[in-house]
């Protein structure tokens, strides 16, 4: 018997894959709430951004602050493109946006999550909702729990270390920014975090109580060690005309307001060295991603099993592996749970 812990996107897919390489084999996956997939339900806003346009697995695991050099033979065998066709094989038409973001056609998660689920039923994986494990079940057993520390506990009781989680994936508040009453605006901008090696340009948004935007959270997900340590207290410095970028393609109000400032910087200067202190962070609760979990050597990457375990798989967040905004951490469940599984039933 394979036995999966967690009904998230890692552990139903790892016992899909499991039942469908040893139909022969009982395959349940145990959930300790009352619902299955339920991140998969709000992410993307309610449309679920299955993965991202990425199939070159060098580029891609560029997009893991944690666990891109371990996910490079994983790729290798399971990517972007494998989950397009492993979809689209079962009727789900996916749309690339121009980000790179790929979608579901319906703009609804339902349809991804019906699409696993009526897997699971034709292939007769059983699942049980509302279980909590006190004693690890006989046979093999594939952990994808998530960020969630009866997860943790758990990998510990077999020997594991967890890397502390912390949070990934946030925006930064900035009390004393003058800028909060042109929220809504964004640009492209290069925003450095001072005191480290950390930085990215991309859209930036500017919020009401700070900053927000694909440039802010990339930034917060490379730099979630060293922000936790500083307690979310740090510098950042925005470079407003990064690489070509010219005054002309400022956003007018922002520019506008940037003459107003009271100080004697000089204007050229302000707009290539703005420094802003953050104070604290906002984590978007549904999409919450964690930086930590099993620490990666103590996996086999080929199989997704513990070198200290036999029999005992891994997928999914539970290990140290998070991805920028994107998809990405999808796909990390995606391909985590084909080889748990796959591995699991071989």
């Amino acid at each position: 018997m394979i036995t999966v812990i967690g009904g998230g996107a890692a552990g139903i897919f790892a016992a899909l894959a499991a039942k469908k390489r040893a139909p022969h084999i009982p395959v349940v996956v145990l959930e300790k709430t009352a619902v299955l997939l339920s991140k998969v339900k709000i992410s993307g806003g309610g449309r679920c951004n299955v993965t991202h346009a990425c199939f070159d697995p060098k580029k891609l695991i560029e997009n893991y602050p944690r666990g891109g050099q371990e996910l490079l033979g994983p790729f290798h065998r399971f990517q972007p493109q494998d989950t397009i066709d492993w979809f689209e094989e079962r009727g789900v038409k996916l749309k690339t946006e121009p980000d790179g973001r790929i979608f579901p056609t319906t703009d609804s998660s339902s349809t991804i999550i019906n699409c696993l689920l009526d897997e699971a039923k034709k292939l007769g994986v059983e699942i049980r909702l509302r279980e909590r494990i006190d004693q690890p079940p006989e046979g093999k057993l594939i952990l994808a729990t998530g960020s969630s520390l009866e997860g943790y506990r758990l990998a510990e009781s077999f020997g594991h270390t967890i890397q502390p989680p912390v949070p990934s994936l946030f925006t930064f508040n900035v009390p004393t920014s003058p800028l909060k009453d042109l929220s809504g605006i964004a640009t492209i901008a290069k925003v450095t975090l001072l005191g480290s090696s950390f930085t990215q340009t991309g859209p930036l948004l500017i919020t009401h109580f700070g900053f927000s935007g694909p440039a802010i959270l990339k930034l917060s997900a490379w730099g979630a060690r060293f922000l936790h340590e500083k307690n979310y207290h740090a510098e950042i410095e925005i470079d407003w005309l990064p690489g070509t970028k010219t005054l002309q393609e400022l956003p007018k109000n922002l520019l506008k307001k940037f003459k107003q400032l009271p100080g004697l910087q000089k204007l050229e200067d302000r707009l290539h060295h703005d420094r802003y202190q953050v104070d604290g962070k906002t984590t978007h609760k549904e999409e919450f991603v964690t930086c930590g979990g099993v620490t990666l050597k103590e996996i086999d990457f080929r199989t997704m099993e513990s070198k200290l375990h036999p029999g005992l798989y891994f997928a999914g967040e539970i290990l140290n592996i998070d991805g920028i905004t994107g998809g990405f951490n999808f796909q990390n469940a995606w391909t985590t749970g084909y080889i748990a599984g796959t591995s699991a039933a071989s």
